[in-house]
């Protein structure tokens, strides 16, 4: 359904000085990730170049379809962008067990996976009431919410957790307002997922709440904060839908994500933020040109740490290899970006 996007204005005037672009109107914005069977359709071929592992303070990072565990995906992403991702996206379900073999293989990689948690049963639609909010924080979850605590904490090793994101839409059956969820219920939930953790000893996981960027009727972050105790890192989200929908427009990074990030730094002054998902249409616009803004805009964000691209053939395609002019520019970019 259509969301219109703010725009933070200090965000663009700072954006349109730094990149000398014209600002575009605001266009509505959406999440990627409702529960949709991926496509297949073909892609420009992989770009050659140097492999590199680069230490940046904006981090690369990817969501492939299958997650940490596919090598193979994963070395066509660093063959296009010429470096290896630091960070990888993963997904798992609440009736689902620890993915260590995927945490070992990110590991192994040199990479942290961004494992995200979602409470429900993929495919079952928003009104699943077993995992509403009360349920979880009441403790109906317990046993498996521990179980996940301290195995996790046996592991022993970092990972970035990244429990229910995009709380503020409307599109999953963690956000208020759905599933029988009231106000002050994800906070609640939140800090009794968090709590168990603690009480197991999980001092290696690295908390990510992680909201969806900003649009027009998006719950206000405020009310969703769980306190600066129960989080490390800020996550955000955000995709320029372009015109592949019937409600969609173009929409520059700084667009999409200024208000999102002003909002975030209000409610969780000083956190680091990670942009915890991002990719691009090819519909209404130059994506070459949007990736080399998206990289230009986030790596001159001082508390922006990563950013992950979220490389499937979804709602549209999403892939950094779309067309081989935008798989061009991510890479030329990302090799541009200031590190050590």
């Amino acid at each position: 359904m259509p969301r219109s996007t703010m725009i933070s204005s200090v965000a663009v005037a700072a954006a349109l000085s730094l990149l000398a672009v014209p600002a575009a109107t605001a266009a509505p914005n959406q999440n990627s990730n409702a529960a949709k069977k991926t496509t297949t359709a073909p892609a420009a071929a992989p770009t050659t170049v140097a492999l590199t592992v680069r230490n940046c303070p904006l981090r690369f990072g990817v969501g492939t379809p299958s997650g940490p565990a596919a090598a193979g995906e994963l070395a066509e992403v660093a063959s296009l962008t010429g470096e290896k991702p630091s960070i990888i996206l993963s997904y798992k379900d609440f009736n689902q067990p620890v993915p260590f073999y995927e945490l070992e293989q990110a590991r192994s990689a040199g990479a942290s996976t961004l494992l995200t948690w979602e409470p429900w049963t993929w495919g079952g639609g928003i009104d699943q009431r077993a995992y509403s909010l009360d349920a979880i924080a009441s403790g109906a979850h317990d046993d498996y919410i521990r179980s996940w605590a301290e195995q996790l904490a046996a592991w022993d090793n970092p990972v970035m957790l990244r429990f229910a994101h995009e709380m503020n839409g409307n599109w999953y059956p963690w956000a208020e307002g759905v599933n029988g969820n009231e106000a002050g219920d994800y906070v609640a939930a939140y800090r009794h997922v968090h709590d168990i953790f603690s009480a197991a000893g999980a001092d290696n996981v690295e908390w990510v709440w992680n909201p969806n960027t900003t649009y027009w009727g998006s719950t206000p972050m405020a009310g969703l904060y769980p306190g600066d105790a129960y989080v490390d890192t800020v996550g955000l989200d955000g995709y320029n839908w372009g015109t592949s929908q019937s409600w969609s427009s173009w929409q520059q990074p700084w667009e999409l994500f200024g208000w999102g990030l002003d909002e975030a730094r209000s409610v969780a002054p000083g956190k680091p933020i990670l942009i915890g998902e991002v990719a691009s249409a090819e519909a209404g616009g130059s994506k070459a040109e949007w990736n080399a803004h998206l990289v230009y805009y986030l790596a001159s964000q001082p508390d922006v740490t990563g950013m992950v691209w979220f490389n499937e053939n979804k709602e549209t395609d999403w892939r950094i290899n779309s067309s081989t002019s935008s798989a061009s520019a991510l890479a030329s970019e990302l090799a541009k970006r200031p590190c050590p």
